[in-house]
């Protein structure tokens, strides 16, 4: 796999949605803007750090009135290649048995003083991978509760290998904005446990009626089939 030169960057920065310009759809609301004005304090202030997001090439609708006078929707395109640069480095997570394969694009967040951020766009939608994965990273917080999972798996799992296939081997905090990405805590424990000359474990994860987001009667699982 192609690396590109190890960073100095030292934290990481996850979020659901990074409100960067107008035309990269990407944000819904406040926590994108607080995402993206993070980001940005963290340009202006000098500091190393690096953010992490999904795509969402679908993340805004258009809404129209039929003769009827009913609601509909359709998806609202924005142009990936032209806003964002397209990295070389790859990785992939496992969802039920299946391996989805992930790129990532770039754009930089450039601070008042000449500093720029990192920003990595997750995309999952390569040839590789099925017609289903690969709408894996279109939706804003669209879909039921099994998409919304399998994104948090991609944000979480998928990011962490995305910077190590990027060369970001030197990060000393992870910052999550909400819980979107909180399953990056198992890839952490799943490295260390590596490092540390020990086999990688499998843990589950249950997901009750107090959690954020709740899915009931189901189970996450890391190292083999994920949505048991």
């Amino acid at each position: 796999m192609l690396k590109l030169p190890a960073q100095e960057n030292r934290i990481a920065y996850f979020s659901m949605e990074i409100a960067l310009q107008a035309e990269i759809q990407t944000y819904s609301g406040g926590l994108g803007v607080l995402a993206g004005d993070t980001v940005r304090s963290a340009a202006d202030l000098k500091i190393a750090m690096v953010a992490v997001t999904l795509l969402h090439r679908k993340g805004y609708f258009r809404q129209r009135l039929d003769a009827s006078g009913w609601q509909n929707e359709e998806p609202a395109g924005w142009s990936v290649e032209t806003l964002l640069e397209e990295m070389p480095g790859r990785a992939a997570v496992t969802l039920e048995g299946r391996t989805v394969h992930l790129r990532s694009w770039r754009y930089e967040v450039c601070g008042s003083g000449g500093s720029r951020v990192p920003v990595y766009l997750l995309d999952a939608d390569l040839p590789e991978n099925s017609d289903w994965d690969r709408t894996l990273t279109d939706f804003l917080y669209g879909g039921d509760q099994h998409y919304r999972l399998c994104q948090e798996v991609i944000l979480g799992i998928g990011g962490v290998r995305m910077l190590r296939a990027l060369g970001h081997e030197n990060i000393e905090r992870f910052h999550l904005n909400e819980g979107h990405a909180s399953l990056l805590v198992l890839e952490l424990l799943d490295e260390e446990m590596k490092q540390a000359g020990r086999p990688s474990i499998t843990h589950d994860v249950p997901y009750g009626p107090s959690a954020k987001n709740s899915w009931p009667a189901r189970r996450l699982r890391h190292g083999g089939c994920l949505l048991l």
